[in-house]
């Protein structure tokens, strides 16, 4: 058990994992929308690798994983789903160019700070109700995906899952601010060509639906307004519920109640939020369910569990696999993360540049040397590698319907609502291989 669990083959089950997740809605949707069926791959891929773990003297590593990483990880994002899904934008405003691209850019905004599922479910159903009577709408819903489901959620670790488990490693709240340049700078110019598209497109569009449109527009109204209070809440929980300003939650014989203390607020706002907001507006209005939660959790649990093996083994052969530059950690990140989830994408290049051997001297010795001298470190990573991991992170994963949860919620709603969405590679040539991809490649250019 001890030399597998130290070899290649432990990274088998974590690899079948991930391939389940990119394949299983592509080729057994109906199956593998089930979350009992998700539950039973996790067990069956996810036990076995906790058996081998503990004979293999990783129970350490098991258990924090599990309880360090998986719970805070689940309970942060169980808090953004059920506070967001307490509060309901309506109306149908004039579809106009201006008035498209002000939906997006507020989403944009709001992505960091409410997570960038819950900016898509709070504006996605308002922004198709705008453009209902306009005949061209699918090029909004693929700008959607791009900057509220994915490029938005980059300023803090609230914005996306990937950027919360690099929280969790070491880097504070507020680095993820230094990413400002790279965010205004997809953002902008994503906003800019949609602007352009839009216009193009309203210009085709036959007078018949711009004068409904006018004619059937109403104001903008929101519901559950105190859940806004209850997001304050979350913010201000992450960035200061820690052991940088609470020392006492790192120490090892610390109380359960003060390890847990950020994820006990968390828990008693999600409760909030539930009692005191109306049923009608959560189950009516915006018709809250528990399913997408629940199959996060399942997922979740498999992949940190069989991911284990798979980080201790990546750490210690770091060297071997040839990864150094900032530039081979975006496109390596941003390719795994386009086709499978971004989050352990993410942790698992972290592990990779927390094992060079430059990582490594920091870490021992406080030295740097080679190629980072001189460098800060973030996370126990040189910063130009964690801001590389986590931006390709963040932003690739707009490339796939398959790349972020959202992604195939968004479509899923459009097409409820009649869009004809393209397909899975459709939507990749018709789009993210020509718009988004250039993009990326300039933020790679400029900033790293």
């Amino acid at each position: 058990m001890y030399e597998f669990v130290h070899s290649a083959w432990s990274m088998i089950p974590f690899a079948l994992m991930l391939l389940m997740i990119a394949v299983g809605p592509l080729v057994a949707e109906h199956w593998w929308e089930r979350n009992i069926n998700k539950l039973i791959v996790s067990l069956v891929l996810g036990v076995p690798v906790a058996v081998c773990l503990i004979i293999g003297g990783m129970t350490h590593e098991l258990e924090h994983q599990l309880f360090f990483d998986y719970v805070p990880f689940i309970i942060l994002l169980l808090a953004l789903f059920v506070i967001t899904g307490g509060i309901h934008f309506s109306g149908d405003l004039k579809a106009q160019p201006w008035v498209n691209t002000t939906f997006l850019a507020l989403g944009w905004i709001l992505a960091s700070f409410m997570g960038t599922t819950g900016a898509a479910m709070l504006l996605i159903r308002p922004l198709i109700e705008t453009n209902k009577q306009r005949e061209y709408k699918v090029h909004t819903i693929l700008f959607f995906i791009a900057l509220v489901a994915n490029c938005g959620g980059l300023l803090t670790p609230l914005g996306d899952p990937p950027l919360f488990m690099l929280f969790l490693r070491g880097a504070s709240f507020t680095w993820f601010l230094n990413l400002l340049p790279e965010w205004a700078f997809t953002g902008i110019v994503l906003l800019l060509i949609y602007f352009l598209a839009d216009t193009y497109y309203f210009r085709r569009e036959n007078w018949v639906n711009i004068s409904a449109d006018v004619r059937e527009a109403t104001e903008l109204k929101i519901k559950g307004k105190i859940n806004f209070l209850y997001l304050l809440g979350v913010i201000l929980s992450v960035a200061f519920i820690n052991e940088g300003y609470i020392r006492a939650m790192g120490e090892e014989n610390a109380p359960m109640w003060i390890k847990y203390l950020r994820e006990i607020v968390l828990l008693s706002l999600t409760f909030f939020s539930l009692y005191t907001t109306k049923r009608e507006v959560r189950f009516g209005a915006n018709k809250f369910s528990w399913t997408p939660i629940v199959e996060v959790a399942v997922l979740f649990l498999g992949i940190f569990t069989t991911m284990t093996p798979a980080l201790a083994y990546l750490k210690v052969h770091a060297a071997d696999l040839g990864l150094a530059a900032p530039w081979q950690f975006y496109y390596s990140t941003g390719a795994l993360s386009a086709f499978l989830d971004n989050t352990p994408t993410a942790v698992a290049f972290h592990g990779v540049a927390s094992g060079l051997p430059e990582a490594l001297a920091a870490a021992e010795a406080g030295t740097v040397t080679g190629m980072f001298s001189g460098t800060s470190f973030v996370a126990g990573i040189p910063e130009i590698l964690l801001k590389a991991i986590s931006i390709a992170a963040v932003m690739f994963g707009a490339l796939t319907y398959i790349g972020n949860g959202p992604n195939f919620m968004v479509k899923a709603i459009a097409e409820e609502s009649g869009i004809k969405m393209p397909s899975f590679f459709g939507y990749m040539f018709r789009f993210s291989l020509i718009v988004l991809l250039p993009i990326y490649i300039l933020v790679q250019l400029l900033f790293l």
